[in-house]
């Protein structure tokens, strides 16, 4: 049987980033997610609770998500986990990197984690799930309140209408979300409330979207 996880999140940088760290409370094992910037102040986080980092998680491979991946591979030589269209990116800056599939759960301690596929803001974003203490941390898939961008050259708006309706829609109501920017009106949320109240759940079809995104339906006249 699993164990819980504990989550901290940290704000770091000057573009308002969120990252994790996240480590089994009983084992010490431990992963960063997304160590965008601080790293050093993300590691002594993990060190002050006496956790080692064995894993870097990714929710993609944009810049602000990744500028110190290659800092805190030196300093924790551990595994980075990401989509397979983002592990070339990932691989220039840290040499043990691995792809994981939709749906696939990577260990954690006496815990687990879950890569949901979740392609819209990149091709390869992936949220990744953790159900005991239920949580899911979204990088810029999901915000509170509102959802990353679609107008990016490798974006799909239909992907991520899919995404949010068929792949987190469908996470319990329970669920803590943990979005990658300090955007919304509190630093976590429940998938209740975000069901409830934000824009990228209720505009629900790809064309209602677009417009509340600003963005031109892909292969409409005006795209």
């Amino acid at each position: 049987m699993s164990g819980s996880l504990d989550i901290v999140q940290l704000e770091v940088g000057l573009l308002e980033n969120f990252c994790e760290v996240i480590g089994c409370p009983v084992t010490g094992e431990a992963a960063l997610v997304d160590p965008a910037f601080e790293v050093d102040r993300l590691l002594r986080e993990a060190s002050s609770r006496n956790w080692k980092i064995t894993t870097i998680l990714l929710t993609h491979t944009h810049d602000d998500h990744i500028a110190g991946l290659d800092e805190a591979a030196a300093a924790t030589a551990a595994v980075v986990r990401c989509h397979p269209v983002e592990v070339e990116t990932a691989r220039r800056q840290a040499p043990r990197v691995q792809a994981v599939t939709d749906g696939e759960w990577i260990p954690l301690g006496q815990g687990r984690v879950q890569a949901i596929h979740t392609p819209g803001h990149t091709p390869g974003c992936v949220c990744w799930f953790a159900p005991d203490p239920g949580a899911v941390i979204t990088g810029d898939v999901l915000f509170v309140g509102s959802c990353g961008g679609v107008g990016y050259p490798d974006s799909d708006p239909h992907a991520m209408v899919d995404s949010l309706q068929r792949k987190l829609a469908v996470l319990p109501e329970s669920t803590v979300v943990y979005p990658g920017h300090n955007y919304g009106r509190t630093p976590t949320s429940r998938l209740a409330w975000e069901l409830a109240n934000n824009p990228a759940f209720l505009r629900d079809t790809v064309a209602s979207f677009c417009a509340w995104k600003g963005t031109p339906v892909p292969g409409s006249a005006n795209s």
